[in-house]
């Protein structure tokens, strides 16, 4: 029993909350509205420096392979704009028609 007899008991003491760091407790309204607003000043400004200030890091073969990349892909798009459903399904048809004897269903039946 000599071992418990060193353990505190009762609730833990913590600091910063009894009666005499009560009263030291000052509210400092104005500077921490004027701090704010000063940091939301300075992020707002740092945005804008951020906007302003992008550098495009590509190469120049980069950039043309981009561009050819995004021309390529709106043809594409007007390609396929342009075509109705029943061309689509008539041009299908046609390529269906093309293809071998080898993808028909073969016949299950011996008999006929």
């Amino acid at each position: 029993m000599s071992e418990y007899e060193k353990a505190q008991k009762g609730s833990l003491k913590l600091k910063g909350l009894g009666a005499v760091s009560a009263g030291k407790k000052k509210k400092k309204k104005d500077k921490e509205k004027k701090h704010r607003l000063e940091q939301q000043v300075m992020t707002s400004q740092n945005e804008e420096e951020e906007k302003t200030g992008y550098v495009d890091k590509r190469t120049p073969a980069q950039m043309a392979f981009d561009k050819m990349q995004e021309k390529r892909q709106m043809e594409r798009i007007l390609n396929k704009a342009s075509k109705t459903h029943k061309r689509r399904v008539e041009d299908f048809n046609r390529h269906l028609d093309t293809l071998t004897e080898h993808y028909d269903i073969p016949k299950v039946s011996w008999t006929k």
